[in-house]
Order: C-alpha cells, then sequence, then structure tokens
C-alpha cells in the first residue's frame, strides 16, 4: 500500500499540507458510496504560489455524472487509503485526528501508541481515511457478527472493509480494521496516564525511579520495580484507584505494606508505612486513606515505595497516572 507523506507545520486548522489524496469508500452495494476527494498544498508549492489556502492548479474539475460512474463502477469495493504524517512541536493527538476527520482512538490503536503524553516529534503516524479501530482475533471460531455486537459497529461495513464473509469462521491471530469504532475506557485512560491517582496527595519529590538503578544499600546494578516517592514521615497515602484491599502486613523489604486488587488484571502496592489504616477484604476507593508514610522495612528514610502489577507484571506507574 502506498503511503504519502504529509507535514502540518505552520497551517491553521483545516489548511492541510498534504498532496492529492482520493480515497473511496464503499461498504457495500446497499449502502452509499462517499466520494472523499482531498485537494491540498505541499509547504513549499505554497510558499511558490506566495498565498495560503488551497492552490490547486490544473486539477481536473470532478462533475456529478462522474462521480456517478465512479459510484457504479466501485459498488462491490470497499478501501482503505492510508496517509503518512510527520509529528512536529505542539502536535497533539486530538488536534491531528479533527483535521483529518478520524477519531483519537483511530490514531491511537493503528499505530499502537502506549500513551499520548509520549508523542515523539518527527514520528510518522500512519493515519487512515475512516475512522475505526484495529481488532485482533483472540480465538479460532470468532465471527465478524460477534466482533460488531461487542463494539456496536454495523457488521456489514465490518465485512465489506475487511473482505470477509458474515459466515466465515476466523482464526485466532487475524488481524481486522473495524471502522466506526472506540476504544474500551480501561485503555483509553491507560494510554492518556488517568487510569490511576498519585497514592500521595501531598508534595512529595521522586527519590528513585522505575527500573534498574544503583542500589542504594550494595552498590550493584539492580532492578526498581516500583517508584519512591520521598515526603516527610506520617504523610497520607491514599489508593491510588478504587478495588480491594487483598493483603496487609509486614516484611523485612516493604516493612509495613498494602495490597489493593483492582479491575482489568491491576495489583497496586504500597510499602514502608509508619502505619497502617486498612483492612484485609475492605473496599477502597481513590479517596480511601489506607496508610502513612513512613520508613520501616528495607529503606533509605521516609517514602513511599509504590508498585503496578499489570497481570502479574511489574509495570512503570508514571505511564499511568495523570
Amino acid at each position: 500500500m502506498k503511503f504519502k507523506n504529509i507535514d502540518f507545520a505552520g497551517f491553521k486548522k483545516k489548511i492541510f499540507s498534504m498532496k492529492t489524496l482520493a480515497c473511496f469508500s464503499v461498504a457495500a452495494a446497499s449502502f452509499s458510496v462517499v466520494l472523499t476527494i482531498g485537494l491540498f498544498l505541499q509547504p513549499e508549492e505554497q510558499e511558490e504560489n506566495g498565498q495560503g489556502g488551497f492552490e490547486t492548479p490544473g486539477l481536473p474539475v470532478v462533475t456529478e455524472s462522474e462521480v456517478a460512474l465512479v459510484e457504479e463502477e466501485n459498488l462491490n469495493l470497499s478501501e482503505i487509503c492510508y496517509t503518512s504524517y510527520r509529528v512536529h512541536s505542539g502536535d497533539m493527538i486530538s488536534v491531528i485526528a479533527s483535521n483529518f476527520g478520524i477519531t483519537e482512538d483511530t490514531i491511537i490503536s493503528v499505530n499502537n501508541i502506549r500513551s499520548s503524553r509520549l508523542l515523539q516529534i518527527g514520528t510518522y503516524l500512519k493515519i487512515p481515511s475512516i475512522p475505526g479501530i484495529l481488532y485482533t482475533v483472540r480465538k479460532d471460531g470468532e465471527t465478524s457478527l460477534s466482533i460488531a455486537e461487542k463494539y456496536k459497529i454495523d457488521n456489514a461495513k465490518l465485512c465489506a472493509v475487511n473482505k470477509v464473509s458474515e459466515s466465515d469462521s476466523l482464526s485466532a491471530g487475524t488481524m481486522l480494521f473495524l471502522p466506526d469504532a472506540h476504544l474500551d475506557w480501561v485503555t483509553r485512560q491507560e494510554i492518556n496516564g488517568d487510569l490511576f491517582k498519585k497514592p500521595v496527595h501531598a508534595r512529595w519529590y521522586l527519590s528513585s525511579a522505575f527500573g534498574w538503578r544503583k542500589s542504594p544499600f550494595t552498590g550493584a546494578r539492580s532492578y526498581h520495580s516500583g517508584v519512591d516517592m520521598a515526603c516527610p514521615q506520617g504523610t497520607r497515602i491514599y489508593a491510588a484507584m478504587d478495588g480491594k484491599v487483598t493483603s496487609t502486613g509486614f516484611n523485612n523489604t516493604y516493612g509495613n505494606y498494602v495490597i489493593v486488587t483492582h479491575h482489568s488484571g491491576y495489583k497496586t502496592l504500597y510499602g514502608h508505612m509508619s502505619a497502617i489504616a486498612a483492612v484485609k477484604n475492605q473496599y477502597v476507593t481513590q479517596n480511601s486513606v489506607i496508610g502513612y508514610v513512613g520508613s520501616t522495612g528495607l529503606s533509605t528514610g521516609p517514602h513511599l515505595h509504590f508498585t503496578v502489577f499489570k497481570n502479574g507484571k511489574q509495570i512503570n506507574p508514571q505511564n499511568l497516572w495523570n
């Protein structure tokens, strides 16, 4: 599939810097055919013409009869066109999506973006011509209808876009594009960094980040399973997300600790507390105080050690909170 590079730098909203892009999207014979023709100008061409806006000398005029002919010839076709867009300083996913007439979910899904706050300047994004998300078939035997019902989208359009039959039994691992579908709430919260709240609401500083570091005890290279949030002794500690307290106690490493189990495979651990304020099997919210900052266990001073697990794997908490 051929991609065209696009550069929006220096343009106002709705004034795009693309070369001609023509995409024909036809769901099926019973659906209306949408003919979308975008006429765009590269920045260097704009400078030569000495004016802004849409400058398209020499391009043919498309008449209604020609559009009708295209519709007639393409009744059984359905195609997604992809454009390549280069990210510039100040770009936001929401603005890029609006400029292209698609959704933020579409850009996030198609480009496998794990954090919307880490959009790298110079990165090239794939931009499909219609909104939707990518979906990987999870198990053999799934059908387009079951997927369409789950995501509340039109099954005929799903089949047309992916060139599959409504009667097809899909194989695990098959990649589909789900037109007009959206990401689920948890996934969007994760990507936007809004799923968790910081467990310390008072002033604190990061004394040790997640990942490899030099051990403050041995000097050897070691892996830090969470983040250390340094603040005064006795500072309140809150649950980072609603959930159920599944373990409390003391061990030599984390001292006084609390573990909270959340939805979607998440667990959080809070260590080195001076005192525990939650009990096992207690349901907590983000406003629940579950303990107080201390320096119990293997600790160099008052701080909260905070670890997040996703399906049993330790992940960086700073990618999850706002």
